[in-house]
């Protein structure tokens, strides 16, 4: 019991002087924080290119019958969704949006990996409408490439999947505010690491040091007590040697 108790006892004089020492610390933690958060603002908002995102929605609806819509239909649409937007992010629709626009052009020999990195295709929870969203450093080409993606795609889609019609919910819109990066998110994941990593190097320092300082670690590391301490005086030693000097 005397043992377990010990080692308790170590464990909170530990802590406690982790605490003081981070404490004692603190101004340099919060120091390199704000050099690294600027550091990230600096980054976000003058060195990496801003980027604008278009989004424009369809919806397609399977009828078995000529004007009627039964549960089935509704049912098979909803789990038809993942093979539209495959269908949508194929190679033949993206080359001809690339030859319909003159992508390879524009942005110098544009292909079909280039332009499917800029093309995402999400369904809002709960319904079957596909929102098409292209990421682009120009807002009005993110607008003018959403835009022939739905296009080319509902030709393809009722081509393959033979079905009467897809339905245009929202056409691409020319995105005025920047969607990334984001500057906020930068500054305040730039303070937050140099804040981390400059607590980091402060304890591996402190666990790494062995050396003893006072009469604690000389009772706490060897279990020896002290018997007496001599003060050391570095300022009368100082005016000594001045005055030995003269």
């Amino acid at each position: 019991m005397e043992k377990v108790n010990n080692q308790v006892d170590e464990i909170e004089i530990d802590l406690r002087e982790v605490f003081i020492l981070l404490i004692s610390k603190c101004w340099l933690i919060i120091l390199v924080g704000i050099v690294t958060a600027a550091i990230g603002f600096g980054i976000s908002a003058f060195l990496i290119p801003p980027t604008y995102e278009s989004t424009t929605k369809i919806y397609i609806l399977n009828k078995q019958q000529e004007n009627t819509v039964t549960y089935s239909d509704v049912q098979l649409g909803t789990q038809l969704t993942k093979d539209y937007a495959e269908l949508i992010k194929s190679r033949l629709v993206l080359e001809k949006v690339i030859h319909k626009l003159q992508l390879e052009t524009i942005y110098e020999g544009m292909d079909y990996e280039a332009l499917l990195n800029k093309v995402s295709v999400t369904t809002p929870t709960d319904t079957r409408i596909l929102a098409i969203t292209v990421t682009d450093l120009d807002p009005v080409m993110a607008m003018e490439i959403a835009n022939s993606i739905r296009e080319e795609a509902a030709v393809h889609i009722k081509n393959v999947m033979d079905i009467e019609a897809v339905n245009v919910v929202e056409t691409a819109n020319l995105p005025m505010e920047k969607a990334g990066p984001s500057v906020f998110k930068w500054t305040a994941i730039g303070g937050v690491l140099g804040a981390f990593f400059v607590t980091a190097i402060i304890l591996i320092f402190f666990f790494l040091d062995d050396t003893i300082k006072t009469g604690d670690d000389v009772e706490r590391y060897l279990g020896l007590s002290t018997l007496a301490l001599i003060p050391l005086d570095t300022q009368n030693g100082q005016q000594k040697a001045k005055t030995s000097k003269k």
